[in-house]
C-alpha cells in the first residue's frame, strides 16, 4: 500500500458504491446491445458449439461453448442467449479486479483499475461478443485475484483456487498456458514465495489445473490432435521481419484505449522497477504477464499478432494504469493527472459510437472495411435462401466457410433446412453425423462471391447451376450500400462423394 494512501480523500467516482452503479449501468447497456445487434461470424460459429457441447473443438478449448450453452438454456437460441454469460463475466470480473487491486495496493488504485478496465475497447465493445477471449480474460483475472489473496494472507490453501481458475482458463484458451509459466517465475523470483515450492497445496493446485484440462487432452487424442496442431502450429517461424511489431503495439493500444495505454506504460515502468527490488505485489503483476508478452513479441517478428490475442493480460494492463493514475510520479505535470478522467470519457464515448453504429450504421460506404459489416443483413439472406430452397424442393444448404456456415445456420434455424459444411467434417465433429451427411445429392450451395468454390464442386456434381445472386446490404441512417454479393447454386447429380477433412 502506498504511503498516506488511506489519508488521501477518495474521489466521488472511485467510491465502491458508485463504481458498482457505473459497472451495473454499463452492463445493462451491453445486455441491451447484445439483444439487438446480430452475431458476427465467429459468434455464429460458436453458437453451433453451444448447441452441441463437447470436450473439445477444432479451433479452441470448449469453455465458450459451455457459456453459450448456459445462456441458451436461460434465454433460448437468441443473440442474448449466445452473449449473456460473456457480458455478465465483465461485470463479475470487474469486482474481482477491484478486490485484487485493493489488497495489492489500495482503494484508489482499485477504483481507477475498474474504470480503466471498463473504458477499454476490449471490454466496452469486446465483452458483447461471445468468443473464447471472454472466458480467458475472466479466468486469468480470477487466477490473479487468488494469487493476490495468497500474497497478502500467506494462506497456502489459496493455491487450490489458483489451480481451479487456471484450469478453467486453460479450457477457455490455450494462451492461458503462459500464465503457468508466469506463476513459476513469481514463486522463484520473490524470496518469501520460494517456500511454496515445498507446499503440497501448490502441487495439488497444479494437479487440479491439469485435471480440469485433461478432457481437452483426451478429445484431442481422439481427433488426431487437430486443435493443438492448428493453434501451436502458428508459433513455428518461416522467416523474420520487423513489419508486424508496430501493428502489434498499435493493436494493444487501440483495444486497451490509447489514453489508458499511455497511463499503463507509466504504471508498468514503476511496477518493473519495484519488481527488480523483488516487491511481491509488483512482481505478481509483471511476472505473470511476462512470458506471454515475450511470446507475442517473438510471434510479431515472423507473423501478424491478432489484436485480440493479448486479451487475457488486459486486466493487468488496466491495473498498471490504475497504479499510475492513483499515484502519479511526482515529476509529471497536470496534463498527466488529467489523462485518467479523459481516458474514461474517451473509452465510454468510443464504445457508445460503436454501439450506435452497430445498431444503425452511421456511415455505410465502408462496405466490408467496416468492422461491423459481419452483422449485417444475414437474416434477409437466409430468408431468400429458404425461399429458393422451397421453390426447388431442397432440404440441404451447403457452405464452404466456417463464418458463412454459422451465419446460415443461425438465419435458417427456424426452417426445415439443414446447413451442411463442406468439406471440413473435423471442424464440425461435435455435430451428429446424420446432420452432416446429406440425404441426397440435390442441394443448394451458398457462397460469398469472394469465397466462391463452385468451380471445385464441378468435380463432384454433374450440375452446378447458379440460381440467384443476392446483394448483402448495409442499411443505415443516411442510406444503404452493398457489402458483397452472395451466390446461390443448385448442386445435383453427384459424381463422387465430398471428402470431409
Amino acid at each position: 500500500m502506498h504511503k498516506n494512501s488511506l489519508e488521501k480523500p477518495l474521489s466521488f467516482w472511485l467510491r465502491p458504491t458508485n463504481l458498482i452503479l457505473i459497472v451495473a449501468v454499463l452492463s445493462l447497456v451491453r445486455l441491451a446491445m447484445g439483444m439487438n445487434v446480430d452475431l458476427v461470424e465467429d459468434e455464429a460459429y460458436y453458437r453451433l458449439w453451444g448447441l452441441y457441447p463437447a470436450l473439445g473443438y477444432y479451433d479452441h478449448p470448449p469453455m465458450v461453448a459451455y457459456w453459450i450453452w448456459m445462456g441458451q438454456a436461460l434465454f433460448g437460441d437468441t443473440t442474448l442467449g449466445v452473449r449473456f454469460i460473456s457480458i455478465l463475466s465483465a461485470a463479475i470480473g470487474s469486482l474481482a479486479l477491484w478486490r485484487t487491486a485493493k489488497i495489492l495496493y489500495d482503494v484508489h488504485v482499485a477504483g481507477w483499475t475498474v474504470l480503466f478496465f471498463n473504458a477499454s475497447l476490449l471490454i466496452g465493445v469486446g465483452s458483447l461478443l461471445a468468443t473464447p477471449d471472454a472466458p480467458a480474460v475472466f479466468f486469468w483475472g480470477l487466477s490473479l485475484w487468488a494469487m493476490a489473496e495468497l500474497s497478502v494472507s500467506k494462506n497456502a490453501n489459496w493455491w487450490l483456487a489458483v489451480g481451479i481458475f487456471a484450469g478453467l482458463g486453460l479450457i477457455s484458451k490455450y494462451s492461458v498456458l503462459f500464465l503457468g509459466a508466469g506463476i513459476v517465475l513469481w514463486v522463484l523470483w520473490v524470496p518469501q514465495n520460494r517456500r511454496y515450492v515445498l507446499s503440497w497445496q501448490l502441487w495439488l493446485g497444479g494437479a487440479l489445473a491439469l485435471a480440469i484440462f485433461s478432457p481437452v487432452l483426451y478429445w484431442n487424442a481422439q481427433h488426431e490432435w487437430i486443435s493443438f496442431v492448428k493453434q501451436f502450429g502458428r508459433s513455428v517461424p518461416e522467416g523474420y521481419s520487423f513489419k508486424y511489431i508496430g501493428e502489434f503495439i498499435g493493436a494493444v493500444a487501440g483495444l486497451l484505449n490509447p489514453l489508458v495505454f499511455v497511463i499503463a506504460l507509466v504504471g508498468a515502468w514503476n511496477a518493473i522497477r519495484q519488481t527488480l527490488k523483488q516487491d511481491n505485489s509488483a512482481s505478481l503483476l509483471v511476472l505473470t504477464v511476462l512470458p506471454f508478452l515475450i511470446y507475442l513479441f517473438f510471434h510479431s517478428l515472423h507473423s501478424r499478432v491478432q489484436g485480440n490475442w493479448p486479451a487475457p493480460i488486459y486486466p493487468t494492463l488496466a491495473m498498471f494504469a490504475g497504479i499510475a493514475a492513483a499515484h502519479p510520479p511526482v515529476n509529471v505535470g497536470r496534463w498527466f493527472r488529467a489523462l485518467g478522467p479523459a481516458a474514461v470519457v474517451l473509452g465510454v464515448a468510443l464504445a457508445a459510437v460503436v454501439y450506435i453504429h452497430a445498431y444503425t450504421p452511421l456511415y455505410t460506404s465502408l462496405g466490408r472495411k467496416d468492422p461491423t459489416h459481419q452483422m449485417r443483413s444475414w437474416q434477409q439472406i437466409g430468408d431468400e435462401v429458404a425461399e429458393v430452397a422451397h421453390q426447388n424442393h431442397i432440404n440441404w444448404v451447403a457452405t464452404s466457410s466456417y463464418g458463412l456456415t454459422g451465419q446460415m445456420a443461425n438465419a435458417l434455424k427456424n426452417t426445415d433446412l439443414t446447413v451442411y459444411a463442406v468439406p471440413e467434417r473435423m471442424r464440425y465433429a461435435m455435430i451428429p453425423d446424420n446432420l452432416q451427411t446429406p440425404e441426397k445429392d440435390d442441394m443448394l450451395y451458398v457462397a460469398e462471391e469472394r469465397r466462391d468454390q463452385s468451380q471445385k464442386l464441378k468435380s463432384h456434381f454433374e450440375h452446378v447451376e447458379l440460381l440467384k445472386t443476392i446483394s448483402r446490404e448495409s442499411k443505415g441512417v443516411f442510406g444503404k450500400t452493398s457489402i458483397e454479393n452472395v451466390r446461390i447454386y443448385r448442386l445435383s447429380g453427384g459424381k463422387k462423394p465430398l471428402k470431409s477433412q
